[in-house]
């Protein structure tokens, strides 16, 4: 593969033609919005080794001529040299899929892991159609273990990430709600996040399952042909963590299922969990001047995610003030999960509400409920200020598209 000959002499790939190192390899992707191929010169002039493009530049100088790689398509190409280097790598992989709890599944895991083994696992979000081949392509010959998460937000994306990154391990993190509009509903994310078994099924892999878990059960019973190792919840008793919420046990479980698989030692395992600690306003509790108590989980939301974080900040003691954003992606199910999501923030006791967006405010309205109904975060914020809220447990929850995390600073 010609293509991966060039990457053999690079130090690095990247996409985006601001960030460019001596050295790379620069694949100018494009998108709706945006055109890759028109930067490919300007990285070659930051320093970039090789520009991967599929449309010719204009003018191309003979300084650039030879390191200017045209091929049809710069993403599929991108994707198999992915797919090339993960064979070449020859390591175990573990993917994770699910609707919640992805990445702190990842962070947990990848730290019990590297109790044992030199491991790489994905940075940031980057979990999708680009993100992944990106993962992969940052792995050298010192990776003994990557750990590889999968988000998608339609039927067949799993599927395409799985055919790149090629997982010998696997776990589905749980079924919920997410992203129904893009799977068709809750048969569709079913059917999506279950590419991950498929995969495994196919290619003598093996899933960790929560047995608690009657639908992820269910999905690994009926692939016949795939290796399961079930788990308890329950192993996640006698753990510390830095985490917030009961919901995060499960998400311990699965790092120590997978721990105690790979023969670590318990009390590596224990000192893993007790070390993450959680960031990217995901799960992180934080205390601010005014004495107030910050549950900062606004990385994203979904009505499963955030079931499970009212029923958290519902055992708190003490005034509460539920900050919630809208819950975007949703379709056709939007009005009915804003609906629904409301009522049940509304039967916490010693509770106050603010809304922030336009699915939430419908929702209010059409619920008669008293809450304060914002358009965005900056009207948010501009209430806050003025209201001087202290000594409350206040949750901020919404999509990624919200932005709550701009609200912190109020509080």
């Amino acid at each position: 593969m010609e293509l991966y000959n060039i990457f053999e002499q690079c130090c690095g790939v990247t996409t985006d033609s601001r960030k460019v190192g001596v050295g790379e390899l620069f694949f100018a992707l494009h998108g709706a919005n945006f055109n890759g191929n028109l930067y490919a010169i300007k990285a070659l002039e930051a320093g970039a080794a090789y520009a991967v493009v599929d449309e010719q530049p204009e003018a191309l100088s003979e300084e650039y001529k030879e390191r200017v790689i045209v091929v049809e398509d710069t993403l599929l190409a991108l994707q198999a040299l992915a797919a090339e280097h993960r064979r070449r790598l020859q390591i175990p992989i573990l993917g994770i899929v699910g609707s919640n709890g992805k990445t702190t599944t990842k962070e947990l895991t990848s730290r019990v892991l590297a109790e044992k083994f030199n491991v790489y696992a994905t940075r940031g979000n980057l979990n999708n159609h680009i993100g992944v081949p990106l993962t992969l392509l940052a792995m050298d010959s010192s990776v003994e273990f990557g750990v590889v998460e999968m988000g998608a937000s339609a039927q067949g994306e799993i599927a395409t990430l799985c055919a790149i990154c090629q997982p010998n391990y696997g776990i589905i993190t749980n079924i919920g709600n997410a992203h129904l509009e893009g799977f068709g509903g809750h048969e569709g994310i079913i059917k999506g996040k279950g590419e991950l078994y498929d995969y495994l099924a196919a290619n003598g892999g093996r899933a960790f399952v929560a047995q608690e878990d009657e639908i992820v059960t269910l999905m690994a019973a009926v692939r016949i042909d795939m290796a399961v190792e079930p788990y308890s919840y329950s192993l996640s008793e006698g753990y510390k963590s830095n985490l917030s919420g009961d919901y995060n046990s499960r998400n311990i479980a699965a790092a120590v299922a997978i721990g105690r698989y790979f023969d670590i030692a318990p009390e590596r395992i224990a000192a893993a969990i007790e070390s993450y600690i959680p960031e990217n306003n995901r799960s992180q509790e934080q205390m601010t001047n005014h004495g107030n108590r910050l549950i900062i989980d606004c990385y994203n939301a979904n009505p499963s995610s955030m079931e499970v974080a009212l029923a958290n900040i519902a055992n708190k003691e003490g005034a509460k003030l539920l900050i919630l954003g809208d819950m975007l992606e949703l379709g056709q199910w939007s009005e009915s999960e804003h609906n629904r999501i409301l009522k049940l923030a509304t039967e916490i006791d010693s509770v106050d509400i603010i809304l922030v967006g336009e699915h939430f405010r419908k929702a209010a309205h059409s619920l008669a409920i008293d809450a304060i109904c914002c358009k965005d975060n900056a009207e948010a914020a501009d209430y806050l200020t003025q209201s001087h809220i202290s000594n409350t447990t206040i949750l901020l929850k919404g999509s990624r598209g919200i932005a709550l995390e701009k609200l912190i600073d109020c509080l």
